[in-house]
């Protein structure tokens, strides 16, 4: 530790940090570094050195829930699936939204505003949602 001079800050005390007295916080995630690719080389060793290796037509077939595969591997999807899985996520960002603007409404001073932009941003979402119920996206066939 460096010894405090007069121009070091108030009261003498030393306004200097030296690096080296970071090392050791750094050696301790060094080592849980090492030590967890170390433990995940040795799973995977030991995993391949003591798992059995027969291969037979059978094993090498592509599994498919207990069915042997039959046709080609291309499988056609239709694109409605992907629309409702990208309405799941709009909603579920919603919902992200809404929890903090839930507790900051009840501070005092951030009542009138915040329902103001809560009420804009659930706008924006109905919006959202009154365009893919119009185009026929939310019936399902």
């Amino acid at each position: 530790m460096p010894q405090p001079t007069a121009g070091d800050g108030p009261a003498g005390a030393a306004t200097t940090v030296l690096a080296a007295d970071y090392f050791p916080s750094y050696s301790v995630v060094g080592l849980l570094a090492v030590l967890g690719v170390l433990f995940v080389a040795v799973a995977f060793g030991a995993g391949r050195l003591l798992r059995p290796v027969v291969p037979t037509p059978e094993k090498l077939l592509t599994y498919e829930c207990g069915v042997d595969p039959v046709g080609e591997g291309w499988a056609h999807t239709q694109v409605r699936y992907y629309v409702y899985a990208f309405l799941y996520v709009v909603f579920a960002v919603d919902s992200i939204f809404l929890f903090p603007w839930a507790t900051v409404f009840a501070d005092p001073g951030y009542g009138a505003t915040t329902l103001v932009e809560m009420f804009v941003f659930l706008g924006f979402l109905t919006v959202g949602l009154l365009y893919a119920y119009k185009k026929g996206v939310l019936s399902w066939t």
